[in-house]
């Protein structure tokens, strides 16, 4: 689990492919991964990798044809800058959101411009992932917990403030760019837990209206 606090900005060094998926080395900046060990979780740009090799400064990973079918991963090039966070410890501080670095799609930056000192970043979001996302909650950017300000169908804002644009690569993001999002997790449980029984069958249909008058939520 992550918080979606970026602790480094680090650089893919090299990409090696391996029957059919790809093994990435990363160089990890002022991230020291001293007190890591083989088998522990990194967030490279919101998704969850497996350290399989490490030194101080370095450490590589597997990243599965899965992955590379759902995220940004599969765009990765040596010189490519990553945003990097190291798993939750029980004596972490929880700065920003629960994070599981599960990414559930891609979305699109389609606007970007300044407010005062911060930027204003306007995103669009695969259809499938609009209902996850509201105004004033929490969504993973690329690894980096954001609060959503304004929500418009499939196109959403958010705020970046100085320090953030510094200390993650969303500074040299423009418009065009695709971005790993990652849902609120508890948005995704809700909408499974009211499904009901109705979860066990193959082909439920989701969240509908039907269900929602039936649990009480809408009213004639």
């Amino acid at each position: 689990m992550f918080t979606g606090i970026i602790l480094a900005v680090g650089t893919i060094s090299a990409v090696q492919s391996q029957g059919g998926d790809c093994r990435l080395t990363i160089q990890t900046g002022k991230l020291a991964l001293n007190d890591c060990a083989l088998g522990d979780s990194i967030a490279v740009n919101g998704v969850c990798l497996t350290a399989v090799e490490l030194s101080n400064h370095h450490f590589c990973a597997d990243v599965s044809n899965e992955t590379l079918s759902r995220t940004t991963l599969k765009q990765a090039r040596p010189g490519t800058p990553v945003n990097l966070e190291l798993a939750l410890t029980p004596a972490s501080r929880l700065g920003g959101h629960i994070v599981s670095g599960h990414v559930d799609g891609l979305g699109q930056v389609v606007d970007k411009k300044p407010d005062g000192r911060s930027v204003r970043f306007t995103f669009k979001a695969p259809e499938h992932l609009a209902k996850y996302i509201a105004e004033k909650g929490s969504i993973c950017i690329d690894g980096i917990s954001l609060t959503v300000n304004q929500v418009d169908g499939v196109f959403f804002g958010v705020n970046i403030v100085p320090h953030t644009l510094r200390e993650t690569t969303l500074g040299a993001t423009d418009a065009g760019a695709s971005v790993n999002l990652e849902v609120d997790l508890l948005a995704r449980y809700i909408e499974r837990l009211m499904l009901g029984n109705k979860a066990a069958c193959t082909a439920s249909g989701g969240i509908t209206e039907a269900l929602l008058k039936q649990s009480g939520f809408l009213h004639e």
